[in-house]
């Protein structure tokens, strides 16, 4: 699993709306912090709570030089009406493939749901040089992250 003092694994997938736009996180390193907030389903309710608080906080991010991806194994169109839903202003990415959660080691099943290949609830902070300042995984897919400490940890960045 990736964690505090890694170099971030660059994440190849889709950006999620209809379009089906290419995304590259090495594109966005350089400039300032990324959040990388992977989540194991869109409209799921504790989804839809963690990516509200962090469209509730994007000001403060944004203003600390953060950028914020939201990533999950959901397809791009999905991911697109679940932003749309929630009026978020952040990118959401689609890794359909799995190919980012296996990189970051959150990649999870959870057969009692007959969901299999989804992402854990994870936050990195990942500063311009490519290296992770910020980690944290929940233990379980209820659990949400210390959002203060997510902002503190991009205003350290």
């Amino acid at each position: 699993m990736v964690s505090t003092g890694d170099t971030a694994p660059d994440i190849s997938a889709t950006i999620g709306t209809s379009d089906h736009e290419p995304f590259e996180l090495s594109e966005h390193l350089g400039d300032g912090p990324v959040v990388v907030a992977f989540f194991p389903a869109a409209f799921a309710p504790v989804c839809s709570n963690e990516m509200v608080a962090i469209e509730e906080r994007i000001d403060r991010l944004e203003a600390a030089g953060a950028t914020v991806f939201g990533v999950s194994a959901d397809a791009a169109y999905s991911l697109g009406a679940f932003g749309d839903e929630h009026d978020l202003s952040f990118d959401l990415v689609s890794d359909t493939r799995g190919d980012a959660l296996r990189a970051y080691g959150v990649e999870t099943d959870v057969p009692e749901t007959g969901r299999y290949g989804i992402a854990k609830r994870a936050v990195f902070v990942i500063d311009a040089d490519g290296e992770v300042v910020y980690d944290w995984v929940g233990d379980e897919l209820a659990d949400e992250p210390d959002y203060e400490a997510v902002l503190a940890a991009v205003e350290a960045a």
